[in-house]
């Protein structure tokens, strides 16, 4: 693990920074995803930008998830290293499109306060809307379950974590997949009790998954050997 130290501790400080940018982003966006006249009115324009740059960072540390933990992951089990980078790729190019949507709301709401003509306005910010929520739905709903089964059942072929992490992912994985997979049928809305409690294994998974990263990147420090002064020559 030495050797692998920095590509651990930098997995486990970008799940976090995924974590800690993705909740916040989705609450700025709100005044524009809810509304259906934001884009006739004063808007929020401020609030909203700050949760496309927080969406923006959230997409590359999920690449960075992916880049950071195939060297961990190659020598075990290559084909699923490969697999989780590619994904965490596809998964981070959702959130971009979802992103420019949500973005472009406010350069359409600029537009029409300063003149153009709102006609036909309100259909095109319902398809931007839309945009964002299909793309979220594939992203960080379906692509993450694949995800999150990937690397929970490639964790533990190279005894990265214990056992009960791995689990957690091994179950979240699939309960969030199947969530997802229901709001994409129309079972129910993506904002509802039963979408929050799916999510909550794999919030879960990341977040202890992360700390033991850091906490394993942390202890193979303090643990390598000091080094040895070479032996001064006597008859030098």
């Amino acid at each position: 693990m030495s050797s692998n130290r920095p590509h651990a501790v930098s997995a486990g400080v970008l799940f976090l920074v995924a974590a800690a940018a993705s909740i916040p982003a989705l609450a700025l966006y709100q005044p524009a995803l809810s509304d259906p006249d934001y884009v006739l009115g004063a808007g929020a324009d401020g609030q909203i930008l700050i949760g496309g740059l927080l969406e923006a960072v959230t997409a590359a540390a999920v690449v960075g998830t992916g880049v950071a933990l195939y060297p961990l992951l190659r020598r075990a089990t290559p084909a699923a290293a490969a697999g989780y980078l590619a994904g965490r790729v596809l998964e981070a190019a959702m959130i971009a499109v979802g992103m420019v949507a949500t973005l472009a709301l406010v350069t359409l709401r600029q537009e029409i306060a300063a003149g153009l003509d709102p006609a036909g306005a309100g259909a095109v910010a319902r398809a931007l809307v839309a945009l964002h929520d299909w793309t979220f739905l594939a992203g960080p709903g379906l692509a993450i379950g694949v995800n999150t089964a990937l690397l929970a059942w490639a964790v533990r072929r190279a005894g990265l974590a214990p056992r009960w992490i791995s689990a957690t992912g091994l179950v979240g994985g699939p309960l969030v997949l199947a969530s997802s997979t229901l709001i994409f049928v129309g079972a129910y809305p993506h904002a509802s009790v039963p979408g929050f409690l799916a999510a909550v294994p794999v919030l879960v998974w990341e977040l202890s998954l992360a700390v033991h990263l850091l906490r394993a990147g942390r202890r193979t420090a303090q643990d390598r050997p000091a080094a040895v002064p070479a032996p001064v020559d006597a008859h030098a």
